[in-house]
């Protein structure tokens, strides 16, 4: 493993930055979810090794435990118009804020969403109106619609988008192609990505090998993909994101830990679920609670032994959590690596595991 690092203090945004050629972002997912590439980097050789993500069973022991995000992606996304003018307002609902018709949500253009703004959307079946302004520029909406008629998810469901990102262009055929198998609560702006490449059959695969698969939640807002600003990395600060762990979950990894078997995350917000929820020693405590966890290199790992996770933006949260993982040198020559052997990149392209 390389660990020529530098101080944690002293990292730089353009540290983290890297040239990615724009035909290797992904704007489809694959046919089949598990057939997408899979580059296995090895921190303790060095090596990399070319798979296709199926034959990720392959690196997986009986006793390990593989912990998922089973959170959901909403339809979170909302074109309206702004009810006194009639201009187009695009919002993206992120997260609940102390009741169900109480949303912090982006707004595009946001200069022209004051405190008292009321937006209309699906032909009136529902009206936001603004009720407050966030440092970060985010609004608070309240949300009104019939209530005798629609919970808020089934409201959503019907009028509301897919809230893919702004390097996809493409529309989405198929809004499952966003959502893992395994999605259970409802509640993410995005897709916990990592966890798209697994099938059903897949999940049973590594079951009949004795592997236990176990579920965390995390729901995805502003914190995962809120970009960077600050040219000094510890300058950053995390937007928090609601996550909880089972009794059952944490005594899964729990007795993991006791077994000295493997905990391995997949995707970036089960690792920060783990870290969020264990002690020094790497056990779970079962909790609900908010998490505005950085993890950048010079952080010390206590829950996860491995990781499964996509290709990051340059200059990402996430792409600093994955060097951070073994060294931000190593991270940089696998991308570079994807790169040359042309792997597909970000939210629907191909997949990493670091052992």
């Amino acid at each position: 493993m390389i660990t020529n690092e530098k101080n944690k203090t002293d990292l730089r945004l353009r540290d983290f930055y890297y040239e990615l050629p724009k035909e290797l972002i992904a704007q489809d997912p694959p046919e089949k979810r598990d057939s997408a590439r899979l580059l296995v980097a090895d921190r303790k050789s060095g090596l990399f090794t070319h798979r296709v993500f199926y034959e990720v069973v392959d690196y997986l022991e009986k006793g390990d435990v593989l912990v998922i995000n089973d959170s959901k992606v909403i339809p979170a996304r909302l074109i309206g118009k702004k009810a006194d003018t009639g201009i187009n307002m695009e919002v993206v609902l992120l997260r609940q804020r102390g009741g169900n018709d109480v949303w912090e949500a982006l707004v595009r253009p946001g200069r022209r969403a004051k405190v008292g703004t009321v937006i209309i959307f699906g032909e009136g079946v529902l009206r936001a109106r603004v009720v407050d302004i966030c440092d970060d520029g985010e609004r608070i909406f309240e949300l009104e619609y019939d209530r005798s008629r629609y919970d808020i998810f089934t409201l959503l469901d019907e009028i509301g988008k897919m809230p893919l990102p702004p390097y996809i262009t493409k529309p989405l055929q198929d809004n499952d192609k966003y959502q893992t198998v395994y999605a259970g609560e409802r509640g993410s702006a995005a897709a916990p990505t990592a966890g798209l490449h697994f099938t059903n059959e897949l999940i049973d695969r590594i079951k009949d090998k004795g592997v236990t698969v176990t579920p965390v939640m995390l729901h995805v807002g502003l914190g995962t993909f809120r970009p960077v600003k600050t040219e000094k990395i510890a300058d950053h600060v995390m937007h928090s994101e609601y996550f909880s762990i089972t009794k059952e979950s944490a005594d899964a990894i729990n007795e993991c830990r006791r077994n000295k078997k493997r905990v391995i995350a997949v995707g970036t917000t089960s690792c920060r679920v783990l870290e969020s929820a264990s002690d020094e020693n790497g056990f779970v405590t079962p909790m609900c609670d908010e998490t505005g966890i950085f993890i950048y290199p010079g952080y010390k790992f206590k829950a996860v032994d491995a990781l499964i996770t996509n290709f990051h933006l340059p200059e990402s949260t996430l792409l600093m959590l994955v060097s951070a993982f073994s060294s931000r040198e190593f991270i940089m020559k696998a991308y570079s690596e994807a790169i040359k052997e042309k792997y597909r990149f970000f939210s629907f392209g191909d997949a990493m595991l670091i052992l």
